[in-house]
């Protein structure tokens, strides 16, 4: 066929293309010397039929595809020619039509905005990769095709990792055991460990092993947690035992005080981490009152966790299993009546705040469950982990700056401080200040009851390693807390002091031991402000010149070091203080206002 012009249209030129191109698939070298180099460039409208229909030139969108289809076929694109055969000249293809490019072809359908006056597709694919998309149509998922031919997946937005809370999600509740020496404290934790699965039972057989040998056989259950050797051959805990256990809905630490009376300074570290007191009773003939009168550890012991702000209490009557008790309801009623007046004066709500239960700790009878009628016919209340598990939730000071007094520290792979957080959240790779050294560190490692955790809250007895500060410059009684808000800091403050046992009187220049939170510290008396009446609350317009027992008085006392403290009203925790003196303790107070 002769070049005899442009055809009658695009359509029919497109029909003829793909006839030829099937014929002529073979002569490609023919058909590429009929192009035309000089003819003006042919830019594809992508517009709306009715914006195409003003050109004569353009036909509709499913032709196109036809035709765009059959050039991929193997046909080359051809200026103007309707056969492309080799016969007719340059020129009179130049003269015939312009110069036809067709698009390359795509397998995904165009969106109706895309410009028709994209500089080429290359720009267009580039753009569609590095500029994603805000509404998710199903057309970004479809493949683009570059100028090459290669198909592209678009690259979706990567969202950053979410790092996953490892905070438990359970109530933290701190239980203390507290009472006279060898009332049975580290036994019943022990067995408690061991009916909540704890400790498991090869352990408890060589522990029961080893104290048949040292003729201890009743001791073994102690032993999980009197874990120093001093402390196994004596059978007297010197230090705070740790342990922990959970039920349903709470999460328990054990704090195992040391009952001895030469141990007391340990015993009030125990009691001002803790939520919840169990006062634990002997009911053996002769223990029990022992510990009760003046001088045993049962009236000392409750006095100061009351002292340390403990919220809840439960009194365990031990040794139920005794011969010389063997179950007797009067013997626990006995029990229940001589220590009710005494906790009575020191402002606990025997109808709300205490709790008696009988238990036996060696059996562990009335502990993980309810005591049976043919073992105790006269009670039939709450065992004791049930009652605990369901006293009311406790208020924590989430919202606050983050506040931990350092109960203890020790060295492994850097320097890890243990304590009890009092209030506010803090979170793994976080800023601390050290008061009251404010010394700057950074948390390397979270672990609560040897669980490691990304962050914890209010209430939680937590292990946290430490970047910036040896081991040698931690003292117990330091405070770790927010670089925004600092604890208060101060050597001489104001405070309300209640003598509770002192033979002599007290007067400007006396010094003691203050136990305020975790720490320990030398005062003196400064000055002696005013009385306080007991009963109306009235403060004395005269400056007394000494104070003697039972008395009440506001006194300016100065510290042999800087500490950290808060006033009372403030923080209460951070705010009440015990004051020790000859192994006894003579004073309790509060801090009233931080002087300097």
């Amino acid at each position: 066929m002769s070049n005899n012009g442009a055809p009658d249209s695009w359509e029919n030129e497109a029909e003829i293309i793909g006839e030829k191109g099937a014929k002529d698939s073979n002569d490609v070298s023919s058909k590429i010397s009929t192009l035309n180099v000089n003819a003006m460039e042919f830019v594809p409208s992508f517009s709306k039929p009715s914006q195409a229909s003003d050109s004569t030139d353009s036909p509709t969108s499913p032709q196109k595809s036809e035709s765009g289809s059959s050039n991929s076929a193997g046909s080359p694109v051809l200026n103007g020619c309707g056969d492309g055969g080799g016969e007719s000249s340059d020129g009179g293809a130049a003269s015939a039509s312009p110069r036809v490019e067709e698009p390359p072809p795509t397998t995904a359908s165009v969106p109706p905005d895309v410009s028709p006056t994209a500089d080429s597709w290359e720009v267009e694919a580039d753009d569609a990769l590095l500029t994603p998309e805000e509404n998710n149509e199903p057309e970004e998922e479809e493949l683009d095709t570059q100028e090459d031919g290669e198909l592209t997946k678009k690259i979706p937005k990567k969202k950053p990792p979410r790092v996953e809370d490892t905070r438990s999600k359970k109530e933290h509740v701190n239980v203390v055991f507290i009472g006279h020496v060898d009332a049975g404290k580290s036994t019943i934790g022990g067995q408690i460990m061991s009916l909540t699965g704890m400790v498991d039972k090869r352990t408890l057989e060589k522990y029961e092993r080893e104290a048949r040998e040292k003729s201890r056989e009743s001791w073994y259950l102690s032993w999980a947690l009197d874990t120093n050797q001093e402390e196994r051959d004596k059978g007297k805990t010197v230090e705070v035992g740790r342990a922990y256990f959970e039920t349903e809905k709470k999460h328990f630490t054990i704090l195992d005080a040391p009952g001895h009376k030469s141990f007391v300074p340990n015993m009030i570290g125990g009691a001002a981490q803790a939520d919840l007191a169990v006062l634990v009773i002997s009911a053996r003939k002769g223990e029990f009152e022992t510990g009760f009168d003046r001088g045993g550890q049962t009236r000392e012991h409750a006095m100061l966790a009351k002292t340390a702000g403990v919220k809840h209490w439960v009194a365990l009557v031990n040794k139920r299993d005794d011969p010389t008790v063997n179950w007797d309801e009067k013997r626990y009623n006995e029990c229940r009546e001589k220590i009710w007046p005494y906790l009575k004066k020191w402002g606990f709500n025997t109808a709300k705040d205490l709790s008696f239960l009988p238990v036996s700790g060696q059996t562990g009878q009335g502990l993980l469950e309810r005591l049976t009628e043919d073992v105790c016919p006269w009670y039939r209340g709450p065992s004791f982990i049930q009652l605990i598990d369901e006293l009311p939730s406790l208020n924590r000071k989430i919202d606050g700056p983050f506040i931990m007094p350092v109960v203890d520290k020790y060295k492994d792979m850097g320097t890890v401080l243990m304590g009890k957080v009092e209030a506010g959240t803090t979170r793994k790779s976080s800023t601390l200040f050290l008061m009251p050294n404010r010394v700057q560190v950074t948390v390397d490692q979270l672990g609560s009851d040897d669980i490691e955790v990304t962050s914890m809250g209010p209430g939680e007895n937590v292990k946290v390693k430490l970047k910036g500060i040896e081991e040698e410059d931690v003292s117990p009684g330091l405070v770790l807390c927010d670089v925004t808000e600092p604890i208060t800091t101060g050597r001489v403050f104001d405070a309300q002091v209640v003598i509770l046992e002192h033979k002599s009187i007290i007067c400007a220049g006396y010094s003691a031991v203050m136990h305020i939170h975790c720490a320990a510290e030398e005062i003196t008396v400064k000055a002696l402000i005013c009385w306080v009446d007991k009963k109306t609350g009235e403060k004395s317009k005269t400056r007394p010149r000494f104070v003697k027992q039972d008395q009440v008085a506001i006194m300016r006392i100065e510290c042999a070091g800087v500490i950290c403290l808060e006033p009372f009203k403030k923080f209460a925790q951070m705010g009440r203080f015990t004051l020790r003196d000859e192994n006894k303790t003579i004073a309790i107070g509060k801090v009233l206002k931080v002087i300097e």
